[in-house]
């Protein structure tokens, strides 16, 4: 692969040609010393050094379990169950649309959000860790992977302020900063702001609600724990018009054993029996039929369709 404007002579790149390409392309110094080898010595324009240690493979932390999670681990705050339990401090309106969700699921319907549908669920849902995870820091934007529908973030470390412009999504758009807490001269947190989204969208799979004007924002912490090193802490604050006020849990990812972990692909569509038509959702059965997915759920108009004897 070459980089753009780069020099190439009769198919041969030459020395010369070489080092710009290496300074183009990747942002290093090289030195050319005589002689019939070449010898290249590099300053990396990126210390990695300078950032936390993020490799691996990372899932959920220790601090959710089955039980507590009664078997659902798509939960907003880990150290509580789900459902009512999460007890989200949501307006009387939102929490009136909570308990509704709730009545409609027992009856066998899908919670608020769609992702039944593989939308992505939007933030601060995806910071569920309810997939693989990776974490990947770079000089201009810490991204943060996750192996599931459309869930990969993208947190914008170069400087940029909110005077820039951007195309609201249901993962919203993050500006955050490195910060060196005791002056050591390494980072050891990231700080990031979420503006700028679309909904509906909820917190976890019990449908809890965000507001519909979508003028949500999530400010997190981002850290190593101080004393496991394999720990990365999540600290979270939704600010959103359908709260009482601010709601703030803390999150931990674990650091998975093994030097090269096995990531494991997910497609979202593959195996999903799930149809939406107009609102309402459906399902198609064992056989390839569609089929209610709650009792009395009328069928969906098909007028567009020849029946029989027409």
């Amino acid at each position: 692969m070459f980089c753009r404007n780069s020099t190439v002579a009769s198919g041969l790149v030459t020395k010369l040609a070489m080092t710009s390409l290496l300074a183009a392309c990747f942002g290093i110094t090289v030195t050319l010393m005589g002689g019939p080898t070449t010898g290249i010595t590099k300053a990396w324009a990126f210390d990695e050094t300078k950032y936390p240690d993020l490799k691996g493979h990372w899932r959920r932390g220790p601090n959710t379990n089955p039980i507590v999670g009664q078997g659902r681990g798509n939960i907003f705050d880990p150290t509580k169950s789900w459902g009512p339990a999460q007890n989200p401090p949501l307006t009387p309106e939102y929490q009136a649309r909570y308990d509704a969700n709730l009545a409609e699921q027992e009856a066998g319907g899908q919670s608020i959000g769609e992702s039944y549908t593989c939308r992505s669920p939007g933030m601060p849902r995806v910071t569920n860790a309810y997939g693989q995870t990776e974490f990947v820091v770079t000089p201009g934007t810490t991204h943060i992977l996750v192996e599931n529908i459309r869930d990969s973030r993208r947190i914008f470390t170069d400087g940029r302020d909110w005077s820039v412009k951007f195309e609201p999504s249901y993962l919203g758009y993050s500006i955050g900063k490195w910060i060196d807490t005791d002056d050591d001269g390494k980072y050891d947190l990231l700080e990031v702001e979420t503006r700028g989204f679309l909904g509906p969208r909820a917190y976890d799979a019990s449908g809890i609600p965000l507001h519909d004007d979508n003028e949500t924002i999530v400010k997190e912490r981002i850290s190593l724990d101080k004393n496991d090193r394999n720990l990365l802490l999540f600290d979270i604050t939704v600010i959103d018009h359908a709260l009482t006020r601010p709601w703030q849990v803390l999150k931990s990812y674990r650091r998975q054993a093994g030097a090269q972990p096995d990531w494991i692909e997910e497609v979202c569509g593959e195996g999903n029996n799930h149809v939406q038509i107009g609102k309402e959702n459906y399902m198609i059965s064992g056989d390839g039929l569609l089929m209610p997915t709650k009792k009395g759920q009328k069928p969906p108009d098909v007028k567009y369709f020849t029946r029989p004897g027409q």
